[in-house]
């Protein structure tokens, strides 16, 4: 199966072309275009002269189309499962789960598209504002340039797409180089639902001439990137003056005090450690159990991990399938390798079948191994041990990053304490910090970047804010 690009409404073939492998079987599964600097220009130039046909639309007519695309997504969304499985080798009952969330999330772009407004200004309320009359309009920004990751290639690209349709922008997206079909399959899908000709145009391609060439484009407006801080820096360097939005890495750490239901806890923590492989931005990589319950706890956690089923992403009953490459389970391996070298006790798992790394469990874990203070993003958990909440709000607070965290407390002076204490964008009261819903306000602190997503906050994000003063006197 050939892919084209998707430029100004139509499918173009490009001049060259890369398999596309399956992360788990290793198969060809599509032939993908690979974009030259021409090609991208010619995709931002289509967004360019598309900007005030979007602009131009109604909020009615955003909506509309939004809604258009829900529908079709909805007729279409066990497809969507397939393919998410296919390219990102995510077990398929959570590739249906982030197809029903890519749906909800489109939803919610339909109902933001007509609540956008601006604000009345009591200009009144100034010694100078007497006769003034003043209020805000918000407006479109332009062009977007959508650089996208590969963890979750339908639901990660909705929350850049929509918003951005919804304000009236036109989008130039680079997806995943590893999960590019979810894209495109979104194109067809926009084509379908009445999307004016470049409103979307899905190009394809290395990070170092697509995504440096929207990156760095003079037609593009602003930039909205979901990775790793690495390139997320890179790429706000080039960027200039432009408006950008950064959702970077984390290593989520939750604390489990004493009197918590042991149990509930051990649960929601497989959950989140090991959902999508631990390729998730929020994945619980970190927990922090109070010295009272941290045998029961890790006892529960080891034994909860060894239920997980490890297998072929496309079969119902699989929990965990390959990572996206051999070199990410390889790596994740030497960091595992690492930590049991510094001291480190390996509960379950730790070891590799190609690019799947069984789910592990690790305890006695130094600070300063990579599996505690970098972004893992593979199937990993380390349980530690800790005095009291607040030596688990320190531990935390210690790494680079600050996008979400949790606390399991039965305290609310204690609860208060760590939504005060703790430096992340997120703090979420007896979870995980790995919960997300797709209308909340979500971004973090220090490496994990800047600006919010969720829906309504993107739109912020995308718009800019203009102020019109009458002198009515």
């Amino acid at each position: 199966m050939r892919k084209d690009m998707y430029i100004n409404g139509k499918w173009r073939q490009a001049r060259s072309y890369t398999e596309l492998r399956s992360p788990y079987s290793g198969e060809i599964i599509a032939e993908i275009p690979v974009a030259d600097e021409q090609e991208v220009e010619e995709a931002i130039e289509a967004a360019y002269q598309c900007r005030k046909k979007m602009e131009h639309l109604t909020a009615f007519e955003r909506s509309e189309i939004l809604s258009n695309l829900v529908t079709l997504l909805t007729k279409r969304k066990e497809e969507g499962a397939r393919i998410i499985a296919s390219e990102a080798a995510k077990p398929i009952k959570y590739a249906r789960d982030e197809m029903n969330r890519t749906i909800e999330t489109y939803q919610f772009a339909a109902e933001e598209a007509k609540r956008l407004s601006g604000e009345m200004v009591p200009l009144e309320a100034a010694a100078g504002g007497r006769g003034k009359i003043g209020y805000t309009l918000r407006e479109p920004v332009g062009v977007i340039g959508a650089i996208t990751p590969f963890n979750f290639p339908m639901n990660l690209v909705a929350h850049k797409v929509g918003p951005a349709i919804a304000c009236g922008n036109a989008v130039v997206l680079k997806p995943a180089s590893q999960t590019p079909l979810s894209a495109y399959f979104l194109a067809e899908l926009f084509e379908e639902a009445g999307l004016p000709a470049g409103g979307i145009n899905v190009v394809t391609g290395s990070g170092r001439i697509v995504g440096d060439k929207i990156v760095t484009s003079d037609k593009v407006d602003m930039i909205t990137f979901t990775g790793s801080p690495e390139v997320g820096k890179s790429i706000q360097k080039k960027a200039g003056l432009k408006k950008i939005t950064l959702e970077l890495g984390s290593n989520a750490g939750v604390i489990i005090d004493k009197h918590t239901d042991i149990k509930a806890a051990a649960a929601r923590c497989v959950f989140g450690a090991f959902y999508n492989q631990g390729q998730v931005c929020i994945s619980l990589q970190r927990v922090y159990a109070h010295k009272d319950i941290y045998e029961e706890l890790l006892k529960a956690v080891a034994a909860e991990t060894e239920k997980l089923v490890i297998g072929d992403p496309q079969e119902e009953d699989t929990d965990i399938s390959a990572l996206i490459s051999l070199t990410e389970a390889e790596r994740s391996l030497s960091w595992i390798e690492e930590a049991a070298a510094m001291g480190a006790e390996i509960v379950s798992g730790g070891k590799t079948a190609n690019a799947v790394l069984e789910p592990t469990v690790l305890t006695k874990v130094e600070e300063t191994a990579r599996v505690s203070c970098q972004e893992a993003f593979a199937p990993l958990v380390v349980i530690n041990p800790v005095a009291s909440v607040e030596a688990g709000i320190e531990a935390i607070n210690a790494s680079s990053y600050g996008l979400q965290a949790g606390i399991y407390t039965t305290d609310i002076q204690t609860a208060f304490q760590a939504v005060r204490s703790l430096e992340v964008g997120g703090v979420i009261i007896n979870d995980i910090p790995t919960f997300r819903v797709d209308n909340m306000p979500y971004g973090g602190v220090k490496d994990s970047g800047v600006g919010k997503e969720g829906i309504k906050y993107s739109m912020q994000e995308m718009t800019e804010e203009k102020l019109v003063v009458w002198n009515v006197k």
